[in-house]
Order: C-alpha cells, then sequence, then structure tokens
C-alpha cells in the first residue's frame, strides 16, 4: 500500500509540474509572461531574446529551444515559425504559444520524440511579428467590420501591411533565369533600411544573423499552404487567377506544404473556406500574386526555405475555438519541424581543416545554389534521389561528388578543398627584328665577333 502511495505522489508531483494549457487569446504583456514562463520551466532548453521593436516600441521576443541555448553546434540546423505578421490574424500567434508550453511538457516528460528534435534541431520561435497591429485587433474584439471576418490591425502602427514590405528581389530573379546572373542571395538595395518598416527591419537582419535552412509563416483567412514564388511573373491582382511561378526547387516545396496539410486535421480536404485547393496547397502567384513578400525573400536572399501556412476561415477565432485548432495544427507543427533533417549536409573544410565560410553548394539540375554558413557546416534540403553536388570557394579547386539521398535522415558529405595552385608567369618574348630582348642578345654578339677580327688583324700586323 504503502509503494501504491509513494508512486501516485510521485505522479501528482509530476503533474503538478507540468504547465496547463491554457486556451485563451494572449495580449502583449500576457504573452511575454508566457513566453518566460515556459523558459522558467524549461531554463535548460530555452531562452528568450528580442531581435528589435516595433513602431511603438514593443519587444519582438523570441522563444529559442535547442540543447544549447543561444549556441550554433556544427551540423545542427536552424528553423524558424513566424506568427502574427498580420496583426488582425491571430491563431497562428496562439499556436506558437501553445506548441511551445508543449515542447517544454514533453521535453520533461522525456518524450523521446521531442527529446530527440531538440537535441538535433535549433528553433526559433516569433509568436508576434506585429504586436501593434495585434492590440488593434484584439482592443476591437468580435465588433466586425462591414466587410465581415477584416479587422482592424492587419498593418502595423503606420499602416503599412509587413507581408508587401521587403525589398523585391522577385524582379532580379526573373531577369537572371533568362539573361544569367547570381541565383541565390541576390543583394539588397544599398538603401534599403530607409524603406522598410522597423519590424520587417528586424527580422531581416535577424535571417541574416542566423544560417535558417527551414521556415513557415502562419497567417489567417484561408486553410492552405502556400509556397514560392509568391509573385507572377504577370502581376495580377487578388481575384484573378494568375501565372503559376514555380521556383527552381518546385517539387520540394510542393512536398513541404503536404507534409503540413496532411498531417493537419482537415487542410488536406481541400475545400475550406468557399474555396478548393487540391491537397490543400498551392504555388503563391497561381492563387494571387503578392509583391516584396516574406517567402520569398528567405529563399532569394539567405538559405532558408519558407512557406506561408494558412491556417483558419476566421482570422481571429473565439477562445472556445482554440483548442480545436491546437489539436487540428500540433502534429502538423511538430513534422514540419523534423523536414529540416532531410537532403545532404556536411562540412567545408580546407587541406588544413580550416573552415571556409560562404562556400557555393551548387546541385546539377536546380539552379538554385546554398552557401555554407561561418562555422562552415551547409545544408541543402533534397528529395529522394541520385544527385551531382559541386562545392566552390574562390581561390579553391572545387570539388565534385555524386551523392544518393534517402528518405530519413540527411546524407552526411563533407568536402575538403585544395587551394589552387597559381600557374607559372609565362615569359614575353619579343619576335625576331623587335627592340625586345633577343634583339639585345643579337648586337652583343655581333661586338664580340667585332673585337676578335680586330685582334687577329693586330697579330696579323706583328709587334709596332
Amino acid at each position: 500500500m504503502s509503494d501504491l502511495l509513494s508512486v501516485f505522489l510521485c505522479l501528482l508531483l509530476l503533474f503538478k509540474s507540468v504547465a496547463p494549457v491554457t486556451f485563451r487569446h494572449h495580449r502583449y504583456d500576457d504573452l511575454v509572461r508566457t513566453l518566460y514562463k515556459v523558459h522558467n520551466e524549461c531554463p535548460h532548453i530555452t531562452r528568450v531574446y528580442s531581435i528589435g521593436r516595433s513602431v511603438k516600441g514593443r519587444h519582438l521576443y523570441v522563444l529559442e529551444f535547442s540543447d544549447h541555448p543561444g549556441i550554433h553546434e556544427p551540423l545542427e540546423p536552424e528553423v524558424k515559425y513566424v506568427g502574427n505578421m498580420h496583426g488582425d490574424e491571430v491563431l497562428g500567434r496562439e499556436l506558437l504559444l501553445q506548441l511551445s508550453e508543449f515542447l517544454c511538457e514533453q521535453s520533461r516528460s522525456l518524450n523521446q520524440r521531442v527529446v530527440r528534435l531538440l537535441q538535433d534541431t535549433r528553433i526559433h520561435i516569433l509568436p508576434s511579428m506585429n504586436p501593434d497591429g495585434y492590440e488593434l485587433a484584439a482592443a476591437q474584439g468580435s465588433n466586425r467590420s462591414e466587410f465581415g471576418d477584416r479587422l482592424v490591425g492587419r498593418n502595423n502602427a503606420h499602416e503599412v501591411d509587413l507581408n508587401r514590405n521587403f525589398p523585391d528581389l522577385n524582379t532580379y530573379i526573373y531577369y537572371n533565369e533568362k539573361n544569367g546572373g547570381p541565383n541565390h542571395h541576390l543583394p539588397l538595395p544599398d538603401n534599403w533600411k530607409s524603406q522598410v518598416e522597423p519590424e520587417t527591419q528586424a527580422v531581416i537582419q535577424w535571417i541574416r544573423s542566423i544560417n535558417f535552412v527551414l521556415s513557415a509563416n502562419l497567417h489567417g483567412g484561408a486553410v492552405v499552404a502556400n509556397y514560392p514564388y509568391d509573385k507572377s511573373l504577370e502581376h495580377r491582382f487578388r481575384g484573378f487567377r494568375s501565372t503559376n511561378t514555380p521556383t527552381p526547387d518546385d517539387k520540394l516545396f510542393q512536398k513541404l506544404a503536404k507534409i503540413y496539410s496532411y498531417a493537419h486535421g482537415w487542410m488536406h480536404r481541400g475545400w475550406n473556406c468557399g474555396d478548393y485547393f487540391p491537397d490543400g496547397i498551392t504555388n503563391g502567384a497561381s492563387w494571387y500574386s503578392l509583391s516584396k513578400g516574406m517567402q520569398d525573400f528567405n529563399y532569394l536572399h539567405t538559405n532558408c526555405f519558407e512557406i506561408t501556412l494558412e491556417l483558419s476561415c476566421n482570422k481571429f477565432p473565439p477562445q472556445e475555438e482554440l483548442q480545436r485548432e491546437w489539436l487540428g495544427n500540433r502534429e502538423a507543427l511538430i513534422q514540419f519541424l523534423e523536414q529540416v533533417h532531410h537532403g545532404i549536409k556536411g562540412m567545408v573544410l580546407d587541406e588544413n581543416y580550416n573552415v571556409l565560410a560562404g562556400a557555393v553548394i551548387s546541385v546539377e539540375g536546380i539552379n538554385h545554389d546554398v552557401t555554407s554558413g561561418d562555422h562552415g557546416d551547409y545544408f541543402r534540403l533534397l528529395l529522394p534521389g541520385t544527385y551531382t553536388v559541386t562545392a566552390t570557394v574562390p581561390g579553391f579547386d572545387p570539388e565534385t561528388v555524386t551523392v544518393t539521398v534517402g528518405p530519413a535522415e540527411p546524407t552526411l558529405v563533407n568536402f575538403q578543398l585544395q587551394r589552387s595552385i597559381p600557374q607559372a608567369p609565362t615569359v614575353r618574348r619579343t619576335p625576331s627584328g623587335g627592340q625586345g630582348g633577343r634583339a639585345k642578345v643579337q648586337s652583343r654578339a655581333a661586338r664580340k665577333d667585332a673585337a676578335e677580327m680586330r685582334e687577329t688583324r693586330r697579330l696579323q700586323r706583328g709587334p709596332a
């Protein structure tokens, strides 16, 4: 009896130690408290940090999960979730808070799937990119505008749509695809900071500072997984079907979108919110063309593959629907994180085992390269198959390998590049009859012959 009582008391303490999942909307102060509550309950696997401030000075807080928070471990990929980019689209914000509590709880409960995920992955969660807009939307409450579901607070405090505020790199890539030019890491305009909002600038600096591999941006107003490109070659307004505009990684992006859609409770059915999307996925430009969006920017300026998740017909669902939405998205959120562990990864080193940052990793047949990070490691998401992969660094001989990618763990492919041997300088000679070195040699020989003839004549004449 005492043993049973002991077990019961241990279970009671375990359940009391696990933070309860709270299905409610979180205003800014409540959101910050929740992030720090999760951190305090799981201090060894979490870190809270700010990437910047909104127009009104609210911090853009990120909660990081890792077995070594704050440290990039070579060959451990980085992944991120971004929510609430549009302030009135709030489900993503709440789902990411629920996910944060869930990862903490399951880690403490020694759920091996979660423990392994946190050991092998560095996860960054930004629940709200637009806290100013959210506060306006939340203050309105249940009062709907004349447009029905459209709430005040979509834009930031400057009334700018943050998902139309990133530098337009699509124009450059479409030109380069026709005329030749870089296919990755397109440069930003010199004055880009003056063209974007504080929230956008903070995110750009964030994704430039961390070598993210995979990402999802959580929205509302539809139920579909949307993949790049978002901007059509022929820009049209929403409501008109425009041209499908695929990236060089189109099949991979479709696979990532389907992973989320089919793990979701109902997204894969296709019929949602009065629209139909086969398999619950769509190419962004095929749905409607969007210029200066965050998803395309990630793909064109960094190593990050990002998709956009539209998660609810109602942009601001009532609290009583949050539990159902969480149960419908929980498995999909975990499965999507696990997709970062596919394709190939490895180190790029020189002959002395020094890391080579910025090495270009090219895959034959896919016109989109990635680069190694500051620690010399690279990550290239790929579907199962056989590929020819080349690593290139200026001043080194390129190295090419053939690799087979399986459906499970990423294939480790390391490169050790040899420094290029400079060519010996070529001696330029002036043609015969010129004024160069050969003419000087001939002149010296002629003078020698003349001296010998004078000496012979002197001897023939005898002493004076």
